[in-house]
């Protein structure tokens, strides 16, 4: 049993264990029992899943608290807001993709499901490799956190910045690539069918495909915000993991929620630019201070104090505004 107290990035591997474990277990009780058969999945059933998911992220806080200390729970609390917060606008983006694909709703989770095991395997990579450059050269944290004060004031000014997916490159360069059928055939990601031409029976990717593939190139870009977020708040890559993939996990579910009604929460966008670049000024500000790190706690009050005023100024201003369908979007032939 030895092995199990041997550290990987800094932790036992057994806690690394007992969350992988916890994770497995989360997503075949949710493919294999809440889903099993593909179906709609309305408001109330989303809300139920999204609400499952936001306790159990906030109670592997206790875990936290239990193995490391307070210090380490404010961050992973702050770490899991942040990112379930960046997370809003990477639900526009899904909306649109389902939408230009004309992914039925009944197929869309399946869809999402196996993105999320693809993101936990991408975000672990990049984690493991910024976590080995921030503790080799501890200055690019600086870079980070320059990078995302950069970020923030550029959202500033592109908040209203159209997402046109219809000019993504990847989605000509896999047509070109590939047999791709005009339509969804099912849940089937792949299909075999005779080719028009020759006869031949050949291998198809179908629209659910190519709507997995740019889910997760969209989660690719956005983790080049969120896991430099995550690192100027915490360098624990054990408190940066688990938070990313507890707050991700919850995506899917949120998703069915909130694609109806995210135009409510337009200004947010404000709020998120305002986060970043507090988020990354936070290392210059204890420098300046002459602080060893700036207080957890505090960043996690500043933090939900810049998204409850997002968020309640977002509902007041979109108050008498009729929603617009994200879906709504051309299908792509």
């Amino acid at each position: 049993m030895d092995i199990l107290l041997l550290l990987f990035l800094g932790k036992p591997l057994w806690m690394w264990l007992v969350f992988l474990t916890l994770v497995i277990s989360l997503l075949a009780f949710d493919l294999g029992v809440l889903h099993k058969d593909d179906h709609e999945i309305g408001v109330a059933e989303s809300l139920r899943m999204s609400a499952m998911y936001i306790v159990l992220g906030l109670s592997f806080a206790g875990f936290i608290w239990w193995q490391m200390d307070a210090a380490s729970t404010a961050q992973y609390l702050t770490a899991f807001v942040v990112e379930k917060t960046l997370a809003m606008d990477n639900i526009f983006v899904i909306a649109l993709i389902f939408g230009f694909f004309a992914i039925p709703r009944e197929y869309q989770h399946r869809v999402l499901f196996w993105g999320i095991l693809g993101v936990i395997v991408l975000r672990g990579i990049m984690i493991g490799l910024g976590a080995t450059i921030v503790d080799q050269y501890h200055w690019v944290l600086y870079i980070f956190a320059a990078f995302l004060v950069l970020t923030g004031i550029k959202m500033l000014f592109t908040t209203d910045k159209e997402h046109k997916i219809e000019d993504n490159g990847l989605i000509r360069f896999l047509k070109r690539r590939m047999h791709v059928t005009e339509e969804v055939q099912g849940h089937a990601f792949f299909v075999r069918k005779p080719h028009p031409e020759t006869g031949v029976v050949t291998r198809y990717a179908t629209p659910l495909f190519l709507a997995l593939v740019m889910i997760e190139v969209a989660d690719l870009i956005f983790a080049v915000d969120s896991v430099p977020a995550v690192f100027t708040i915490t360098t624990d890559p054990y408190i940066v993991y688990t938070s990313n993939i507890f707050a991700i996990l919850g995506l899917r579910a949120l998703y069915f929620a909130l694609a109806a009604i995210l135009h409510r929460f337009a200004y947010l966008k404000y709020a998120l630019s305002v986060l970043l670049v507090f988020i990354g000024s936070k290392i210059f500000i204890a420098d300046a201070m002459g602080w060893e790190k700036f207080p957890p706690e505090w960043s996690l009050g500043i933090t939900f104090a810049i998204l409850a005023v997002g968020v309640v100024f977002s509902l007041w201003k979109t108050a008498k505004q009729p929603g617009e369908p994200l879906e709504a979007s051309k299908p792509a032939r």
